[in-house]
């Protein structure tokens, strides 16, 4: 990994379970945010400049969160494809990032949502997404 984009995630009181830890969906929310974060970096939340829809997602959990964990999102761009691109996440301590709650990655596919149809990754988010692979 080369540039790794760290985003803090606050832990909520309503993602929290009848066993006391975050509830496992949740997971991907904390991902989306990290995804959001991401691209409000590449442009002034205007997210119409980045179209993609979501193909793919997965998570391993590696161990409980609760309210009190301090989290970071790591984020990484895994490849850029020629319509796709993947992204990587690990949910770390704050204060340790060798603590890892989870990882994860995505795919992400580039989309058009008026021809209703994938489309080339553009090159101005690819040389954006760059920085990160």
């Amino acid at each position: 990994m080369q540039n790794v984009f760290k985003s803090p995630i606050n832990v909520r009181f309503r993602d929290i379970d009848g066993m006391g830890h975050v509830n496992n969906a949740v997971f991907f929310t904390y991902f989306e945010e990290g995804r959001i974060a991401l691209f409000q970096t590449f442009s002034d939340s205007d997210f119409s400049a980045f179209p993609f829809i979501l193909a793919h997602i997965s998570c391993d959990y590696l161990r409980p969160i609760t309210l009190n964990t301090q989290l970071s999102l790591e984020m990484w761009v895994k490849e850029i494809g020629i319509k796709s691109f993947g992204l990587g996440y690990k949910l770390v301590d704050l204060s340790d990032e060798s603590t890892i709650y989870a990882k994860g990655e995505s795919v992400q596919v580039c989309f058009d949502y008026g021809e209703n149809k994938s489309i080339a990754v553009p090159a101005g988010l690819k040389q954006k997404l760059i920085e990160y692979l």
